[in-house]
């Protein structure tokens, strides 16, 4: 039993399929098949219930998986541990996020900083981001939503005001403040569910007792700016979004409803091994957000913008 057949078992564990992990691992589909074919020989019991081309992890499996997964994580970090300690690389770090536009000042002020370090980046959703930290595919993830599970810890970047954006020209665009009933017959533009925008505006309306009107729904967030310009709807913006888009034609208002929040965290695995590119991105992003907060456009300036 050696470390690159306990590898190929993780992975095919993981996806319970043999060409998609052998597609992961980029090797070829005969040669995964025989390393597992070969580990449960020695192990003396099946790892898996076949079905013709089909593969589920079986209890004997499932119980060796979760030590496997141990070892190996344990391993990682170890190697991990032991190049910072010997300064033999500048490292990685691999981040995920709903949307990855708010983030490029963040990255391209890190990757300046620190040009040595591979920086990796995923677009998940929040189920996604979970099982990314659960297989220890990223060392953060920037949720604008509670991330729960074992092991996880926060660290919050930002807590602010979500506005309601218009396109500049829309009759309540003078207005600086209305409930969310006098816009409940508007067309909002949002993201599918499970993102935070969704969640956020599905719960405002349930408060009241209330649908929301869905004209234009999308797996990119970032795009929801250019969809309320050109007039299609309106749309829940984080006020931070506000400072980058002074030149839209876009106007700005308050709900009248205390929880039209967000905050926004940075989520990693505690149990996993920090290394030193992993502690300076942290490090950098605290302080990024707490810049980006401090130019935040005061409350009683909101309006009409470009």
């Amino acid at each position: 039993m050696d470390l690159l057949s306990l590898r190929y078992f993780r992975e095919v564990a993981r996806r319970e399929h043999i060409s998609r992990a052998a597609a992961e691992l980029r090797v070829a589909q005969p040669s995964v098949s025989r390393t597992i074919a070969r580990l449960e020989a020695e192990l003396g019991v099946p790892l898996f219930d076949r079905q013709g081309r089909t593969i589920r992890l079986n209890p004997h499996g499932a119980a060796f998986l979760a030590r496997v997964e141990r070892a190996l994580d344990e391993l990682d970090d170890a190697r991990r541990e032991a190049a910072d300690a010997a300064g033999l690389d500048d490292g990685s770090v691999a981040v995920a996020a709903e949307t990855l536009l708010p983030l490029t000042e963040l990255l391209a002020a890190f990757r300046a900083a620190h040009p040595g370090v591979t920086v990796r980046c995923f677009q998940s959703t929040p189920e996604v981001m979970r099982d990314q930290l659960r297989a220890r595919e990223v060392d953060f993830c920037f949720a604008s939503q509670p991330l729960s599970g074992p092991g996880l810890g926060a660290v919050r970047l930002l807590h602010e005001e979500v506005l309601l954006a218009v396109p500049a020209g829309h009759p309540l665009a003078g207005r600086g403040r209305l409930t969310l009933a006098e816009v409940a017959e508007e067309p909002f533009i949002t993201t599918r569910a499970g993102h935070w925008q969704r969640a956020l505006l599905e719960r405002l309306f349930t408060a009241i007792g209330r649908r929301p009107v869905i004209s234009c729904e999308g797996d990119e967030p970032g795009a929801t700016h250019f969809l309320v310009a050109a007039g299609l709807g309106i749309g829940l913006m984080p006020s931070l979004a506000r400072a980058d888009l002074s030149g839209t034609p876009l106007a700005w208002l308050h709900l009248d409803t205390p929880d039209c929040v967000r905050t926004l965290s940075l989520v990693r695995r505690e149990d996993r091994y920090l290394s030193t590119a992993a502690a300076r991105f942290r490090d950098m992003a605290v302080a990024h957000f707490a810049e980006r907060a401090q130019r935040t456009i005061p409350a009683g300036e909101l309006g009409a913008g470009g």
